[in-house]
């Protein structure tokens, strides 16, 4: 996979230690819900069902700095997949895995789209069920992501939005990328976006860097480009967002998360 290269540490011990670390708190996130008696896909729904609870002022798109972030990321996909020759969608096959209540899949439809051929996976009833009554176009399916229902190479483009992030078991995260492989026909693309730094203020999730993005799919090819200025600043910006967050953009530090399509060799 070819991804923007990062810095060489001078000396692999630093290197170890850092996985290191690494591995010591992915363990410690984890083992919070192994004792609690809880599956990783367990916990991951318990997480969501509790978050719900601020998720809508958190994520309000009345919030100008919100606005920004889904504006430009709506932006930069569009410029990614027409340059990689996916507009118009047509007659491809999408999956979202983690869809929530559809609506990234929705958007789908503002670049020629067909909905028969639009499919969503979520852990969530709840999710599934709103999205089936917004979107009864499309198919939506409960499940482990783990263990996808379909056959493979079923699907031209499978999406992952926000959800490695949630998976703090590498054993589960592995299983889940293999499937996403699994399902996606050679010459197809995953579209990738994802928060690369950790959260102080959530346990629950964990930033998933270009090399763990690399580890997880070295079968795919393709390059990921930081974007999105982190959201808890430009959600402070109010009315200087259009001005501010610009500006804010050209440093790479700032920017939190990656996005790219990722491609299976034909």
């Amino acid at each position: 996979m070819r991804l923007r290269p990062s810095p060489r540490p001078r000396r692999g011990r630093q290197i170890s230690m850092r996985h290191l670390r690494q591995e010591l708190s992915d363990l410690r996130r984890s083992d919070r819900g192994r004792q609690a008696g809880m599956t990783e896909a367990e916990r991951i729904a318990k997480a969501y069902r509790e978050l719900e609870s601020v998720a809508a002022a958190r994520y309000d798109l009345r919030n100008r700095g919100n606005q920004e972030v889904l504006a430009e990321r709506r932006t930069l996909t569009r410029s990614l997949l027409d340059r990689g020759g996916w507009i118009p969608f047509g007659e491809r096959r999408v999956l979202e895995v983690g869809c929530g209540t559809g609506s990234e899949l929705a958007w789908l439809l503002t670049l020629g789209a067909a909905p028969d051929h639009l499919t969503g996976v979520d852990l969530l009833p709840d999710r599934i069920t709103a999205a089936r009554y917004a979107y009864p176009q499309f198919e939506f399916h409960v499940g482990n992501a783990e263990r996808l229902d379909f056959a493979e190479s079923t699907f031209d483009m499978v999406m992952a939005i926000t959800v490695f992030s949630s998976i703090l078991d590498r054993s589960m995260a592995a299983g889940v990328a293999s499937e996403i492989v699994r399902v996606l026909r050679p010459g197809g693309g995953l579209l990738w976006y994802d928060f690369r730094y950790n959260s102080p203020a959530n346990v629950n999730v964990r930033g998933v860097t270009a090399r763990r993005v690399r580890e997880l799919f070295p079968q795919l090819d393709g390059r990921l480009h930081t974007v999105t200025v982190i959201p808890p600043l430009v959600r402070r910006l109010g009315p200087l967002t259009p001005i501010a967050y610009p500006v804010l953009a050209l440093a790479p530090p700032l920017r939190s998360h990656l996005l790219g399509v990722l491609n299976k060799p034909a």
